[in-house]
């Protein structure tokens, strides 16, 4: 069923999704605003990337990220949404989502870090987060990175126009199951646009063929967690950091991504070229 509405902030047509909740279609204009406020939080990626190394705080890196946000005149979404403290989350390790910078967090050789960007530019969410390996990392702890940048770049090229979002959950999924390790279904991709979290739900697991059907002007991010042990996660008592119940590693990748007339256009590319470490330009040893 499609709609249309007008109005100073959300104008456009949508369509319901099963739950009745409004998906919105945007048009070219939209798309032009998404794919620069997607630049812009990919950059702010890149950025950090010489700066990931042992003895930094993960304080230290918010710090850069505010700054660099600031820069380039945007808002960095996640400051004060819903009373989260800081600029970005940072997650190490065993932290599946969310987690608080601290400048009393350092970094040790052998982690494995999530940083989660959304930039504000002018009005337009740009959505992403991306892996970095901190000196010397184990090998089952970068096969796991390796295996989720896989799974979610299966689950982004499962979009296409006529598909289902079940399918990005089956390629995701797939992916998680061949390489051994399992999938978080207690956090979601989401719909994003003038909108920081909006429908459509996307999971990251499910049958081809079902859910939603996708349509030129969705927008949502596709971003999977997986697990070495078990998909089960807690609330640490900062009631905002997640971290895996038994402890394993856990691993994430965001992109933000457009349906088109022809397949999918992804936002949040690294402009730089950096889509899954090591990185280029980093301390020697680092990812």
């Amino acid at each position: 069923m499609m709609k249309s509405i007008s109005g100073p902030f959300l104008p456009g047509p949508f369509v319901l999704d099963p739950s009745g909740r409004r998906v919105r279609l945007h048009d070219a204009a939209g798309f032009a605003r998404l794919r620069a406020a997607g630049r812009v939080a990919a950059a702010c990626l890149d950025h950090l990337a010489p700066a990931v190394r042992p003895g930094i705080s993960t304080g230290d890196l918010d710090g850069l990220v505010a700054d660099f946000l600031g820069a380039q005149g945007a808002l960095a979404a996640t400051l004060g949404y819903r009373g989260f403290p800081k600029s970005c989350c940072i997650s190490v390790n065993d932290e599946v989502n969310h987690g608080i910078p601290s400048p009393a967090r350092r970094l040790a050789d052998g982690d494995i870090v999530n940083v989660d960007v959304t930039a504000i530019v002018e009005g337009w969410y740009g959505d992403t987060s991306r892996m970095y390996l901190v000196g010397a990392v184990a090998p089952a702890a970068r096969r796991l990175v390796d295996a989720t940048w896989e799974a979610t770049m299966a689950g982004v090229m499962a979009v296409r126009p006529g598909g289902h979002l079940g399918d990005i959950g089956h390629a995701v999924e797939t992916v998680a199951r061949r390489c051994g390790y399992s999938t978080v279904r207690d956090y979601v991709g989401h719909g994003i646009g003038q909108v920081f979290h909006d429908a459509p739900q996307v999971l990251h697991w499910g049958n081809p063929g079902t859910g939603m059907r996708l349509l030129p002007g969705m927008v949502f991010t596709v971003e999977p967690m997986l697990n070495i042990g078990g998909p089960a996660v807690r609330t640490l008592p900062d009631r905002w950091t997640n971290v895996t119940v038994d402890g394993s590693l856990s691993a994430q990748f965001e992109h933000m991504v457009g349906v088109t007339d022809t397949g999918v256009e992804i936002f949040t590319l690294s402009p730089a070229g950096h889509e899954r470490p090591p990185y280029p330009g980093g301390p020697p040893g680092s990812g």
